[in-house]
């Protein structure tokens, strides 16, 4: 085959080829210990710190199931409208791990814990009409360990690619955290929306694991990873065959492997499109591999050839018994399900009475549960999407940052609307003061403090400024008398800086129509 990488046109691949994808998702559950042992599961700890001789794979020592992680399965499945197997068990699937000392990940094969369900996602409507719902389907969602992780490194010590680099080093830390895998069926008749079906559904996944409370599914912590299999089959009526579309009438599927944000898994399943085009465009063959996703060139490159389940050679974990939850065990875990995530936007937005535009503005910025905390907190909903949609987030597109990686709580951002609806500060102090807060200096009341941040409330004060700048600006007042209120702005700018801006511009505008005697 050759290897050289054209890519077709998303739209022209789109009128000769349907694509069917297939989505398998890795969320890796938040518990306190790990899936067979009781090590600590923290983010961020130094290397193979977080390690045991179960997680280790050393001769004779024995896995014990995690009860708080299989809790979590069902849920999972409960949520997904999943079967909940009445007895499942766990297998040994063997191949050669570099990262994981066994040679074998403890996961489930034929008999997975929930299957037969399914999840409904949401994608914008064609030409601004209403959204479209798209029912995927679920085969599968099971449970099964992580790998441990590679870091592959050069010589001067920076890190790099396995391709660039002189030697690899290996982290056990994460190697036993629990996964849940949720697996697809073959996603079809999406067509040129199959990108943002998958974004989509991956997002709501996202979304849904959060509401469980059951993963911080962060993907850019790889909490949250997405395989993204693609391949394409000849559209219906089409004269034109790619020499597998014959015999395999799904096609040939690549697997890009774990993508790791909301954005790459829409642009990788385009790339996929157009790359399998161009090589079916060509007469050849697809080559089931797996592939990796460069964020930075928008492309993938080979990875290995994909084996197939025999290839695994799976067989029942023998150091294990079957998991056997029970049926009144089942429906206590059901009664814990949270409100489903996409009924409770709907529910917020009515609430906090956000038009579609605003409400798409805060889901776009991943600013739901940032604003449902701060109106929790106290804040009113437009404040809240004001500073969170407003001066934060442009902080963060100026940092290039998240809006949730901010040293700064839902509570702060209430506090600031406090202070503000109170009259103590005005939007600017309140702005001065979120920059104390970022700094470190504490929290805004503390930060207002100390920096003097306060309104002028004595009119007094406020009457000695206002007259001196109409005494300097006689020309502006005249114009003010003489109907042009707008005029009053040039004033109000003046006294504000004259006050060192620590007076409210209301009442500063009031005050000089006041003077003038002119009405409001």
């Amino acid at each position: 085959m050759s290897t050289h990488e054209d890519v077709v046109d998303l739209d022209e691949a789109l009128e000769r080829y349907d694509p069917v994808m297939g989505l398998e998702v890795h969320v890796e559950l938040h518990t306190a210990t790990k899936m067979f042992c009781g090590c600590a599961t923290g983010f961020g700890a130094e290397p193979n710190t977080q390690v045991c001789p179960v997680c280790l794979g050393l001769p004779g020592a024995l896995p014990v199931v995690n009860r708080a992680a299989v809790d979590s399965a069902i849920r999972i499945g409960l949520a997904l409208n999943c079967r909940i197997a009445p007895s499942c068990r766990f297998a040994r699937k063997n191949y050669f791990y570099p990262d994981m000392t066994k040679n074998f990940q403890t996961s489930q094969y034929d008999e997975p814990i929930a299957s037969d369900g399914w999840l409904d996602v949401e994608i914008p409507g064609l030409d601004g009409g209403d959204p479209e719902i798209v029912r995927v389907e679920i085969e599968r969602a099971h449970m099964e360990e992580d790998a441990g992780k590679s870091t592959h490194v050069r010589t001067d010590g920076r890190s790099s690619r396995i391709s660039g680099a002189d030697y690899s080093l290996l982290d056990y830390n994460r190697a036993g955290i629990p996964l849940v895998e949720i697996v697809t069926r073959p996603i079809t008749g999406v067509g040129e929306r199959a990108g943002e079906v998958a974004r989509a559904y991956v997002g709501a996944l996202r979304d849904l694991m959060r509401a469980l409370d059951v993963s911080d599914a962060r993907m850019e912590q790889g909490s949250l990873r997405c395989d993204a299999n693609l391949s394409l089959r000849v559209r219906a009526g089409d004269d034109r065959r790619g020499p597998e579309q014959a015999a395999v009438p799904l096609g040939t599927r690549t697997e890009t492997k774990n993508v790791n944000s909301l954005r790459s898994v829409e642009a990788a399943v385009n790339y996929e499109i157009g790359r399998h085009a161009a090589v079916l465009d060509r007469g050849e063959a697809i080559l089931q591999e797996t592939r990796h996703w460069h964020e930075d060139t928008g492309t993938t490159s080979s990875g290995r050839p994909k084996s197939d389940a025999d290839d695994y050679r799976y067989f029942p974990e023998p150091d294990l018994v079957p998991v056997a939850p029970t049926a009144e065990r089942v429906e206590e875990l059901r009664a814990t399900l949270p409100e489903p995530p996409a009924a409770r936007r709907r529910r917020l937005q009515l609430e906090w009475g956000y038009s579609d535009l605003e409400m798409r503005d805060v889901l776009g910025s991943d600013a739901l549960e940032l604003i449902a905390a701060t109106v929790d907190a106290g804040a009113g909903p437009a404040a809240a999407r004001k500073w969170w949609l407003g001066e934060i987030a442009r902080r963060a597109k100026a940092e290039g940052r998240e809006l949730g990686s901010f040293d700064i709580a839902p509570e702060h951002i209430a506090e600031l609307d406090g202070l503000v609806q109170q009259g103590r500060l005005t939007d600017a102090m309140a702005r001065q003061a979120l920059d104390g807060v970022l700094a470190g200096e504490g929290t805004p009341t503390e930060v207002a403090d100390a920096r003097g941040l306060a309104v002028v409330s004595d009119d007094g004060a406020l009457q000695v400024a206002v007259d001196e700048v109409i005494a300097r600006n006689g020309d502006v007042a005249d114009k003010i008398r003489g109907g042009k209120v707008q005029a009053a702005g040039a004033l109000i700018g003046q006294v504000m800086k004259q006050m060192k801006g620590q007076a409210d511009a209301a009442k500063v505008r009031e005050l000089i129509l006041a003077t003038l005697g002119v009405e409001g």
